[in-house]
C-alpha cells in the first residue's frame, strides 16, 4: 500500500498549492518588470507601487519583487507588450482579456484556441469595451451594464475564465455577467 500514507497525501496537496503560487508569482513578476521598465526603476512611481502592492496581496516574497524590479529596469530586459482582447462569452456576456507578452502572435493564438475550445471567438476591437469603464484609482475595469445569464451559462463562463487565467500571458479577465 505505498503512496497511501499521511505524508504522501500532504506532499500531493503541497505540490498543487506550490504550483498555483508559482504561476501567480510569475505573472506578478512579469507585471512588476513591465511597470519597472515603464518608469525606469523608480520604486516611488505610482505605476510600479501599484504593481508591487498587487504582488504583496498574493504574498510574493520581497526578494522576488526586488529581482523583478531590477530585471525590468536593466538594459537586457525583454520588451513586454500589454494587449487587450475582446470577446463575447456564454449568454452574450462581454469579456475583456488583458495579456502581457513578449510574443503577440503566440498570445493571440493561445487566447483564440482557448475561446474556440468553448465555442467562442475573438470580437473586433471596441465591440465589448463599451460595456466597461476603467476605475481611475485601481486601473481595473468595471462593467457599466450587466447581463443576467442562466446557471448553465454561468458554469460555462467560470470554466472559460479559469482556463484563460491559467494561461501565463493572461493577466486579468473581466466580464459583465451577473
Amino acid at each position: 500500500m505505498s503512496g497511501h500514507n499521511k505524508w504522501s497525501k500532504i506532499k500531493r496537496k503541497k505540490e498543487g498549492t506550490d504550483a498555483a503560487k508559482s504561476k501567480m508569482f510569475s505573472k506578478m513578476a512579469r507585471l512588476i518588470s513591465t511597470a519597472s521598465r515603464q518608469v525606469k526603476g523608480d520604486v516611488n512611481s505610482p505605476v510600479l507601487r501599484a504593481a508591487i502592492d498587487k504582488a504583496r496581496e498574493y504574498n510574493m516574497p520581497a526578494d522576488n519583487i526586488e529581482r523583478a524590479v531590477k530585471k525590468g529596469s536593466g538594459s537586457e530586459a525583454e520588451q513586454l507588450d500589454h494587449i487587450t482582447y475582446e470577446a463575447y462569452g456564454p449568454g452574450g456576456s462581454a469579456l475583456i482579456i488583458e495579456a502581457l507578452t513578449s510574443n503577440r502572435n503566440k498570445a493571440a493564438q493561445e487566447v483564440k484556441f482557448i475561446l474556440s475550445q468553448h465555442g467562442f471567438s475573438l470580437a473586433a476591437p471596441g465591440s465589448a469595451a463599451w460595456a466597461f469603464r476603467r476605475e481611475p484609482t485601481t486601473n481595473n475595469l468595471q462593467p457599466t451594464t450587466t447581463v443576467k445569464i442562466s446557471e448553465e451559462d454561468s458554469k460555462a463562463l467560470e470554466k472559460l475564465i479559469e482556463e484563460l487565467e491559467d494561461n501565463d500571458e493572461v493577466q486579468e479577465v473581466y466580464t459583465n455577467a451577473e
